[in-house]
Formats: structure tokens, C-alpha cells, sequence
């Protein structure tokens, strides 16, 4: 069975450039324009929870303030515990509206990324999906942060404010793009998404709005437990990458998927290996909703056919002109 796990490059040489395989800082950087409509402000997201009804952000970042002593329909998550127990009586914490709202952009480059049969590659997607809403929180007024991430290491952009911070983002951006993928195991694989995800629980503070841009590939229970640690305290937006070969494969004919350093042989006749090829993929896919479902956090899906602004205008809406 074949997967993106052997990152398998399927585009001929031919088709290399711009768009297709890397991404340039000038193709994002024309972004700009269409990206700063995308609506962050009071925005809506289509949920995987209650059935894909729609669900609003929190909205800005809260600061905590002060604490008082509770009071009958306090929220029990807002207990600040040391002064309950310092004072022996349970006081609540108070939080007042920051001015600003952080917006952080996760975005994943290992070695699956690099793959497409169509359209383009995922990581050129990534890219161009994480600049679209760095511009369009730069719009808003926002401040921009990121993490951009491989099996070798990660990248990190302290969030800030104005086109400073965007072009910062965006040279992060194009310069992981054009790295050619390495030539890694599973559990690297696994690692440097258990280690971004450690990373983000560190540098996102409460009540930013997180953007994780990824095939989600590698999952295990301790991406789970950081999931859990981020959710209540923040809006993430959950953005899974995946190819149509991913899901489904050919109905029929062999063929040849040139990689990094490999050529694999792909025999699609055999109607059970294309069976168990969509179910694993689905279970995958099913795994995110339900995880998305039980921690309140909202799913979209980016196929590598679709154009990265159409995807964000249909789950995130537009501000009217």
C-alpha cells in the first residue's frame, strides 16, 4: 500500500517551479491583497462538532487581572487555586481584554509534506495557506507568530506586529519550502511533531488564535495530550493537508512514483488493497474530527487540487468590502 509516508515526489521534473513544488517569497507577498479580507475578527468556523454546525472563535486574548472571591456562576475552570488555598476560601480569577490578539501559525515541513499527484505539493500549500493568514492578521491588527517545523528542527518567529512581521513569517516560509525533504523514519517523524507541539504548549499564550497547517501524520497519545493542554485556554484551527492518492487509490494499472531516493512500483488491480488503502485513510481522517469533536477544536480540509484562499473563504468567511 502506498502512502505519502514514502514522501514519493509524483510531479515530473518538467512541472518543477513556482507554485508546483517551492514556493517563492514573491508568491506570497501577492497574497496580501486578497488574504487581508479573510475575516479573523468575529469569525466563524465550520466545526466537526455537534454535526458540523457552526461555532464561533472566543475572540480576542484575555490577561488575567485580579482575583475575587467566587461567587455563585463562576465558571469552576476560572478557580485560581493558589489564593483559594493561600486565603482558604475560593476566589476566582478576573481577566481583562488584551488589546491585541495573538495569531500563531504552526506549520509542518517534514518529509510527507513534500508530496502531490495533483495540483500542488502540500508544503507549497502550508506556505501559502500560514502567509494568507499572516497578511490577514496584519490586516487586523493582530500580532503574528510562528513555528514552522522538519525531522531536522524547527523555526520559530516571536509574535509581532506589521508587514515586518508577515515578511519575516514568509521568509521562514519560502526558505523550508525550497529544502529539498531528507530521507527519514516514522519515528523521526513522530518526534518532530510530538517536539512542535511541546514547543507551541511553551511559546502560545493563553487566549491566541493557533492556526497547525499538517497532514497530521505521526499522531500518537502524546500529540493528544498537548491537543488537551492548548484547547481550553486557546481557539485552534486544525487545517489537514492530504493528496487524492492519500485517500484513494487508482482503479486500475501499475504505476511508478519517483521519490527522493527511491522508485516505487504501485500495483493498483487488487480491489482489497485499494479497500484498505481508503480506510486507513479515513480512519486517519475520523481520528482528527473526533479528536477535534471532544476538545472543541474546529477542522478544515485542504485538499492539494484546491487553491489555499478558496479554502480559507469557505471555513473562515470574508469581511464585507
Amino acid at each position: 500500500m502506498v502512502t505519502a509516508q514514502r514522501h514519493s515526489m509524483a510531479l515530473p521534473a518538467g512541472d518543477a517551479g513556482d507554485g508546483l513544488i517551492h514556493v517563492s517569497r514573491r508568491s506570497l507577498v501577492l497574497l496580501k491583497q486578497d488574504a487581508a479580507r479573510l475575516s479573523l475578527r468575529a469569525v466563524q468556523v465550520r466545526s466537526a462538532d455537534s454535526g458540523g454546525h457552526l461555532s464561533r472563535f472566543k475572540g480576542r486574548g484575555m490577561e488575567f487581572d485580579e482575583a475575587r472571591l467566587y461567587q455563585p456562576g463562576d465558571d469552576v475552570r476560572t478557580i485560581d487555586w493558589r489564593v483559594t488555598a493561600r486565603r482558604g476560601k475560593p476566589h476566582t480569577k478576573l481577566f481583562r481584554e488584551e488589546r491585541d490578539r495573538a495569531v500563531f501559525c504552526w506549520v509542518d515541513f517534514r518529509a510527507p509534506m513534500y508530496f502531490a499527484t495533483r495540483g500542488a505539493f502540500k508544503s507549497v500549500l502550508a506556505a501559502k495557506l500560514a502567509a494568507a493568514l499572516g497578511w490577514s492578521a496584519r490586516a487586523h491588527g493582530d500580532r503574528l507568530g510562528g513555528l514552522a517545523f522538519s525531522e531536522s528542527g524547527h523555526k520559530e518567529l516571536r509574535p509581532g506586529t506589521g508587514d515586518h512581521s508577515v515578511m519575516k513569517l514568509i521568509g521562514m516560509l519560502a526558505d523550508l519550502s525550497a529544502q529539498p525533504p531528507e530521507e527519514t523514519t516514522p519515528e523521526l517523524r513522530r518526534n518532530a511533531i510530538r517536539n512542535a507541539l511541546a514547543r507551541l504548549r511553551r511559546v502560545a499564550r493563553p487566549g491566541s488564535l493557533i492556526f497547525l497547517v499538517s497532514d497530521f501524520r505521526g499522531l500518537d497519545g502524546q500529540c493528544e495530550h498537548h491537543f488537551q493542554s492548548l484547547a481550553p485556554h486557546n481557539d485552534l484551527v486544525l487545517i489537514h493537508l492530504h493528496d487524492r492518492l492519500e485517500a484513494e487509490l487508482p482503479k486500475h494499472g501499475r504505476y511508478r512514483l519517483r521519490g527522493n531516493q527511491r522508485t516505487l512500483l504501485l500495483d493498483a488491480d487488487d480491489p482489497r488493497r485499494r479497500l484498505a488503502h481508503h480506510e486507513k485513510f479515513q480512519r486517519h481522517h475520523d481520528s482528527l474530527e473526533d479528536m477535534c469533536r471532544r476538545y472543541r477544536m474546529h477542522l478544515l480540509s485542504c485538499d492539494t487540487r484546491e487553491d489555499p484562499l478558496e479554502v480559507l473563504q469557505r471555513g473562515l468567511g470574508r469581511k464585507p468590502r
